[in-house]
């Protein structure tokens, strides 16, 4: 079965258009994500595996390719002004590409290009440091935080010092294990877990009372100018037993952290499929059907991933949401089962 995937896919791949691909390395993408990277796929379009680039030495668009379509991972990292030129360069060279979780400013572009825009899920923004844990609402989230405490946890920032390589590898094998897909973990619009934090990542652990590390968050730099003005939830990880207060309470004490030290800005990333609605673009009314769908489909989230769930624990933070969209000129079903295996969704 492998080897009839990857045959199929090299038929397709080689009636897709050939996009220019850029030869930059991995410390001038860091350099461009530090100048520019001021939305919450950045980082990981600089540091994940398996992507292409195109642009030159003050900007790129990170892409994939799967069955013969070109897949844009995020906005552009380049200046704001000059995003657009970027976006038009490449559909000129990439004929008819995919654009996967953009922003409105690139969604606008795009609509103006003749691209149909529609919503594909959203982000959590919790905008610091006027965003809080105070009030009624926010009680379940400060609850989990003292129950931590008062059950004899502590929660620590780890520069690799509390939690071995090896003991991290487990604990996110354990927290594998419970997941409804269990063989892979999903690429593109997220990047494969490392046991080590990349350039500019945070990492907060959850200890127990005897002094093993329960769980884990990290965090992804947000940048501005060459400063960290912010971070957004990358990965999180926990043994198959610990307590459920575990990510709230993580994610809560974390965030806190941040408005301390000044940061303006957390998000918890993107709630795939979540709150689908119109997208004020011209749009495609079938895959917005379908989308709404899937979201609420039993089956997919039971048996695929868990669409509800994810958009639940983000809502518990009582953030700003912030619609995040997907942009095609062309949208047949076998672009968009080139889009779910790219991701590893199927």
């Amino acid at each position: 079965m492998r080897f009839l995937r990857k045959s199929f896919d090299a038929l397709f791949d080689w009636r897709a258009a050939t996009v220019p691909r850029m030869e930059l390395a991995f410390e001038d993408r860091l350099r461009l994500v530090r100048r520019h990277g001021d939305f919450s796929l950045a980082y990981s379009t600089a540091i994940q595996d398996d992507l292409h680039y195109f642009g030159d030495a003050d900007g790129y668009i990170a892409f994939a390719t799967k069955m013969g379509q070109h897949f844009v991972l995020g906005d552009p990292v380049a200046a704001p002004a000059e995003r657009p030129a970027y976006l038009r360069r490449f559909i000129e060279a990439a004929r008819t590409p995919w654009f996967v979780q953009i922003g409105e400013e690139t969604a606008r572009v795009l609509a103006g290009l003749g691209y149909r825009i529609n919503r594909a899920g959203i982000d959590t923004r919790l905008p610091l440091p006027a965003h809080d844990f105070s009030g009624t609402r926010n009680e379940t989230v400060r609850y989990s935080e003292r129950w931590l405490f008062k059950h004899g946890f502590s929660i620590v920032e780890d520069d690799g010092s509390v939690a071995s390589h090896e003991h991290v590898k487990r604990l996110s094998d354990s927290w594998r294990a419970e997941r409804v897909v269990k063989r892979w973990e999903m690429r593109f619009l997220n990047r494969p877990f490392r046991t080590s934090l990349g350039e500019a990542m945070r990492r907060f652990v959850l200890v127990d009372p005897e002094g093993r590390a329960v769980a884990l968050l990290d965090f992804d730099p947000i940048f501005s100018g060459g400063e960290v003005v912010g971070y957004t939830t990358a990965f999180k990880r926990k043994f198959a037993e610990t307590t459920p207060h575990a990510e709230i309470g993580l994610t809560k004490f974390a965030v806190d952290r941040f408005r301390k030290e000044g940061r303006g800005l957390v998000t918890l990333g993107l709630s795939p499929l979540a709150d689908i609605r119109e997208s004020g673009f011209d749009e495609s009314h079938f895959w917005r059907s379908m989308f709404s769908r899937a979201y609420n489909s039993g089956h997919i989230n039971r048996r695929i991933f868990n669409l509800q769930g994810q958009a639940a624990f983000k809502r518990r933070f009582h953030g700003e949401e912030e619609p995040t969209y997907i942009a095609f000129k062309r949208a047949t079903p076998l672009e968009v089962m080139a889009l779910l295996r790219l991701c590893k969704a199927v």
